[in-house]
């Protein structure tokens, strides 16, 4: 089958933009400084420590350690197809940087306007996903690492995906306390709290509402009946 360049054009055009939503799904959760997404829990966590290293430098480190993991767990079954993950990582690094640089302006005060921008980053984040699915083109370690977990322990993907959620946040966690003496941040900066639990359950759920739609607008360019 004869692969069409523009075919490939729309899926990464497609893709990226469900990379650009997620990267500001990421900036405004931690703008709402309710708690972010439990794989982005990390990286924020490191920056509050070492400010010096911007959260999307930490998402891309973290993104090359989970595909040496992979590559560990693989060994000889680890696929050159598997290497886009690199560029991927870098790509959605530099994306979230960009969205938090975007969003810094923006005052938020008061837990119901906290409340909001949490909730909204649920909506986004889950259209942001929609749309990589939709694209089929970058592929991030996050969601990879989870698929591998799953076929090397034989565990359902819904299991280890809620298992490496909850690592994330204990790792964070742990990496907070050691630091700032406290569980969910500095002190001032948030990163573990309500938010992080809302991003976690209700993503899922809001992709079943927003997907029907998503796929009405984007499916027609990636060949989606």
């Amino acid at each position: 089958m004869k692969i069409n360049s523009k075919d490939i054009l729309k899926r990464y055009t497609i893709a990226t933009l469900g990379l650009i939503l997620v990267a500001f799904g990421v900036a405004l959760s931690l703008k709402s400084n309710l708690g972010t997404a439990p794989i982005s829990c990390p990286p924020a966590v490191f920056n509050l420590k070492w400010t010096g290293i911007s959260v999307g430098t930490f998402t891309w480190m973290m993104h090359l350690a989970l595909i040496l993991i992979q590559v560990i767990l693989l060994r000889k079954e680890f696929k050159l197809s598997f290497l886009m993950q690199i560029p991927a990582a870098f790509v959605f690094g530099y994306l979230c940087d960009a969205a938090i640089w975007a969003v810094a302006p923006i005052r938020v005060e008061g837990y119901a306007m906290r409340m909001v921008f949490c909730l909204l980053t649920v909506l986004i984040t889950a259209v942001g996903i929609r749309l990589e699915i939709i694209g089929n083109a970058w592929m991030l370690a996050g969601e990879k690492t989870t698929a591998v977990l799953s076929d090397v322990t034989r565990i359902p993907f819904s299991t280890v995906k809620i298992l490496f959620d909850i690592f994330m946040v204990i790792l964070a966690a742990a990496f907070a306390w050691f630091a700032f003496r406290n569980l969910t941040g500095d002190g001032s900066h948030v990163i573990i709290r309500e938010g992080t639990l809302i991003l976690a359950v209700l993503t899922g759920l809001c992709m079943k509402l927003t997907d029907p739609l998503v796929d009405k607008l984007f499916g027609k360019y990636v060949g989606m009946e």
